[in-house]
């Protein structure tokens, strides 16, 4: 078991996480998401994986049981989790400090995965990956509807910087 960046053989299984994110999300708000469905094609998957400036981190593992329906990569690794983030730059703005941010749009554990660490381990070499772009901070956004990645979150020692708020017409 390991965290490391993404490469384009692990799109199946990244993919495979991308219907369970997208169904957490269509289950809490459905007026908001469709589903089932997935935020990226394979084919923009690939786009985002060459990127620099998009890191993608994956925790794999060999899988015990094969007929759990988790895509298996040609190195006999599942994902198990991943991690996409965005490096953002907040330079030369006349409001704002300039600041290096490495912003995580998304983190999904496996279902079947849940409880055992994997996304300590992922957030922890997120924030490690971060420190090492000499990134001033980590930031990310949560759905109030997933209260349980909220508190993941705060564990993992983030606090609220923003808030943002709606009210439906």
């Amino acid at each position: 078991m390991h965290v490391r960046k993404a490469s384009k053989e692990d799109i199946k299984g990244i993919m495979h996480l991308l219907v369970q994110v997208n169904m957490v999300h269509h289950n809490g708000r459905p007026d908001l998401f469709k589903g089932p469905t997935t935020k990226y094609t394979e084919q923009e998957l690939e786009e985002i994986l060459k990127d620099r400036n998009t890191p993608v981190f994956v925790f794999v593992d060999k899988p015990t049981d094969r007929s759990s329906g988790i895509p298996v990569n040609a190195s006999g690794e599942a994902v198990l989790g991943h991690a996409f983030c965005i490096m953002q730059w907040h330079l030369g703005e006349r409001l704002m400090e300039d600041i290096k941010t490495l912003y995580i749009d998304d983190i999904c554990v496996e279902e079947t995965a849940r409880g055992r660490h994997v996304g300590q381990e992922l957030y922890r070499f997120t924030e490690d990956y971060a420190r090492s772009q000499g990134c001033y901070n980590v930031t990310l956004n949560v759905w109030e509807c997933n209260p349980g990645a909220r508190a993941f979150y705060e564990a993992m020692g983030m606090g609220v910087q923003k808030t943002g708020m709606e009210k439906i017409l």
